[in-house]
């Protein structure tokens, strides 16, 4: 790392585990699982539970949905992420861009020390989160604010209504549609969240619906040609409504035959989006006699790192 970058941009995204394994997916878990922002269980509940129960059924499980999406390089979350930094670097060449996972590797801690050991004085941390949570944001800066000593540190806590950011989305959807033809309906699918964290204050869902009306008004559509849905349920309590899945089934039983999701909240492609929508949720669909389309995340698209960097370059008052 060069000692003459001012400042250094630290991209964070959520994690993966290093190999389409069970071993490796239950290590990954683990960690993810045990952040009290993520599940917030009291601990002599909920360790049992996942050491004893949910780990040894859902490691094999979920090792075998990763092996369906893995790339040549590895898991297409730190590919993407990776490329992402990298097209952000480009558009930075004074900075220092780097990636790093709240969870697994390259881990954020590592990353801050290798900053300082550089001397590194001033870093942006980009949670690659559009939509602000308590469960997603807000852990990232639970790490930063616990190993950042020393540094001067710019958060950037959300851009859901970030201008350059759904300007982004929505030529990505234009394109795909030119090149693709429309669907019957389109379904903007985010990552769920407990609705007992709505009601306690988390914002996620107005972000989600903030970021969707944007796009929709851009996009032109009429009310009765979308739909904001959430996926990625777990556990029995009940979670943020209306659910892909269903909504997928109620629109196969009105008769709609072509869908189209795309997915916001994701900044790259991912577990949740390449296989539960991509595979999952398009075979589900083709079973009631219709066709799925997925559209794939922003990814390391030019219009994409754009974005981002602005936002960067803003956070410490540079123009952009």
């Amino acid at each position: 790392m060069p000692d003459t970058s001012p400042t250094a941009l630290l991209a964070v995204n959520l994690g993966t585990p290093e190999a389409p394994t069970a071993p490796a997916v239950r290590r990954y878990l683990s960690e993810f699982l045990h952040d009290h922002r993520v599940v917030q269980l009291t601990r002599w509940l909920w360790c049992p539970l996942l050491h004893f129960l949910i780990l040894p059924l859902r490691g094999p499980k979920a090792a075998a949905k990763y092996a369906s999406i893995w790339m040549p390089e590895g898991s297409p979350l730190a590919v993407y992420t990776r490329r992402l930094a990298g097209a952000m670097q480009a558009r930075l060449p004074d900075w220092h861009v780097v990636d790093a996972m709240r969870y697994g590797q390259p881990s954020v801690r590592e990353r801050l020390e290798a900053m300082r050991a550089a001397g590194v004085q001033r870093v942006v941390v980009l949670p690659l989160y559009p939509q602000y949570s308590t469960t997603t944001t807000e852990s990232v800066r639970d790490v930063v604010t616990r190993e950042a000593a020393g540094l001067e540190v710019h958060f950037i806590e959300d851009y859901s209504v970030d201008p350059g950011w759904l300007a982004a989305v929505t030529a990505s959807i234009r394109q795909w549609r030119r090149a693709n033809g429309a669907g019957e309906h389109l379904l903007f699918s985010y990552h769920g969240l407990p609705q007992r964290l709505a009601r306690n204050g988390d914002p996620y869902p107005q972000r989600c619906q903030a970021s969707t009306h944007a796009i929709v008004q851009a996009l032109g559509l009429r009310d009765d040609e979308w739909t904001l849905t959430y996926q990625s349920r777990f556990g029995k309590e009940r979670w943020l409504e209306p659910a892909t899945d269903v909504t997928l089934r109620e629109l196969a039983a009105r008769g709609v035959r072509k869908v189209d999701v795309v997915c916001p909240g994701f900044a790259v492609d991912c577990l949740e989006t390449l296989e539960e929508v991509g595979i999952g949720f398009a075979e589900e669909f083709a079973h009631a006699g219709g066709e799925l389309r997925y559209l794939p995340c922003l990814n390391d698209d030019p219009a994409h790192a754009d974005a981002l960097a602005a936002l960067a370059q803003r956070a410490v008052g540079t123009p952009a």
